[in-house]
């Protein structure tokens, strides 16, 4: 079996060496994702924590964008706004903070300032409003 494996190695070596080079991206995006501090949720998990826990949905999205449709109750904090000491952020420390852009992944740098500044259950979006909206989900338009 050794000999069958080091001989398809020296005969598909660019082979080899791309499944090398994907096992590795993997096991990076992995231990990132694992090391990142925050969660990434489902459109499904964002409604269970608005109704159950009260979440506060922060779309970080420009402001034209978010007049043109948002979750039902979300801030827009743009990424020049954000300050974890915001006083809409302070006073939730304690609270599920669920981050929201367009496609779910501009929200990754706010997430780490929110950790950082002590806030303890942060979630971003998934895939964005783009997922909501597949979901077919609701969205408010205006401010």
């Amino acid at each position: 079996m050794a000999a069958q494996f080091s001989e398809f190695v020296s005969e598909h070596a660019a082979l080899a060496l791309a499944f090398v080079g994907v096992t590795v991206a993997l096991v990076v995006t992995e231990l990132n994702r694992l090391t990142r501090g925050y969660k990434a949720i489902t459109p499904a998990q964002l409604t269970a924590l608005i109704n159950h826990e009260d979440a506060l949905v922060i779309d970080v999205r420009a402001s034209a964008e978010f007049e043109k449709g948002h979750i039902v109750g979300a801030k827009n904090l743009t990424p020049s706004q954000f300050d974890p000491e915001n006083k809409v952020l302070a006073k939730v420390k304690d609270l599920p903070v669920v981050l929201v852009c367009r496609t779910g992944i501009t929200v990754s740098a706010p997430a780490k300032r929110l950790i950082k500044a002590g806030f303890n259950r942060v979630h971003v979006l998934d895939g964005g409003i783009a997922a909501w909206q597949q979901a077919e989900l609701p969205l408010a338009r205006g401010k």
